[in-house]
């Protein structure tokens, strides 16, 4: 009885040890684990400098977004020195508050060359090899997918020869904010890819050739150049019917290459496309109805505007009769503070 009593009791007290042991290493770990990650030497507002020649902390763009901390509510600067950074970029949708400032816009480059023609195997690990083309919506440079970021002083380049639909910048985030950059590109060089979110360009240099501006984004467009390198279209807005505003380009110079003679403001790439020029300077390659419809029943539904534009393209007499040039009255309710209220009050300082 003694006996196993005893052993009733040593097995009682080797399952304890065993089960202390498990706990103290569980505990060990989360500890060690904890102390690294609050060790981290990026998790803090300070800047991060970015270099190909090996002066920063990275030589790579990517490299540093990849260190920044999930959900950050401070803000976070990445300084990336002149270079041409050959990299496809994205911002993550758990990362906010970043800003990726370039040294100088000119000669701080972030550049790629998919086109949406580019061939890729979908299935390579299997016997039958599925060949398809990449499509638009995956030949960008740099895709935002976060909320609350800000790009300055940089270039963002598709490079791409002019073989089909190459973005350069990719947007799904909200409150992104683009202050002297450069965006360079042909067909579809710059992708405002969801609805209800809000961008702002403010002294931006855009270049393309066909509907080099669009989506279904709302987005401010302020003392941007824009730059037309074909005869074709400036914008291809998809404004949803229950989003109020689209494009807004304000004060903004719109100029073209030598060697070309006809262009349209825009064309509705779905019904109820918003774009609004006012008080820019239009050139004289400006088509005099200004507008196309895309397909014939758009002329329905698109939201095409203007307001007090100048230069040897803003002559309304033969403006498309379906499209609208805003009284003084109605121009009045177009502002940045309008345009951006959603659910939220957004205000970006630049």
């Amino acid at each position: 009885m003694n006996q196993n009593i005893m052993k009733t009791a040593k097995t009682k007290n080797v399952e304890m040890g065993r089960w202390l042991m498990v706990f103290f290493s569980v505990v060990i770990c989360h500890l060690t684990l904890s102390e690294a990650h609050a060790a981290s030497p990026y998790d803090n507002p300070d800047t991060i400098v970015v270099a190909r020649d090996g002066t920063g902390q990275f030589r790579n763009i990517a490299d540093a977004i990849e260190v920044c901390r999930a959900f950050m509510d401070y803000h976070k600067v990445i300084f990336v020195k002149c270079g041409i950074y050959k990299e496809k970029i994205i911002v993550p949708s758990w990362l906010q508050h970043i800003e990726i400032l370039g040294e100088d816009r000119d000669r701080t480059i972030i550049t790629w060359d998919d086109h949406a023609n580019i061939e890729t195997d979908i299935s390579p690990l299997t016997a039958n090899h599925t060949v398809q083309k990449i499509g638009t919506f995956r030949t960008y440079t740099v895709k935002i997918e976060g909320n609350d970021i800000t790009f300055k002083n940089i270039t963002i380049e598709n490079n791409a020869a002019r073989l089909g639909q190459a973005v350069a910048l990719h947007t799904e985030g909200d409150r992104l904010l683009f202050v002297n950059c450069r965006f360079l590109g042909n067909q579809d060089t710059i992708y405002t890819g969801v609805a209800n979110t809000r961008l702002l360009f403010n002294g931006c240099y855009i270049e393309g050739t066909t509907d080099f501006i669009f989506g279904p984004s709302t987005a401010w467009f302020e003392q941007c150049q824009i730059f037309c390198k074909a005869n074709s279209y400036i914008t291809a807005a998809s404004t949803p019917s229950a989003v109020k505003y689209g494009y807004v380009f304000n004060r903004c110079d719109i100029s073209c290459a030598p060697d070309v003679e006809k262009v349209y403001l825009g064309r509705p790439w779905r019904d109820y496309g918003y774009t609004l020029f006012m008080h820019c300077t239009l050139p004289r390659q400006i088509r005099p109805e200004g507008w196309h419809h895309w397909q014939k029943e758009r002329e329905q539904t698109a939201r095409y505007l203007e307001f007090e534009n100048t230069g040897e393209g803003a002559s309304t007499t033969k403006r498309a009769v379906w499209s609208k040039q805003l009284t003084k009255k109605e121009a009045k309710e177009i502002t940045m503070e309008n345009v951006f209220r959603n659910n939220d009050v957004w205000n970006p300082v630049f």
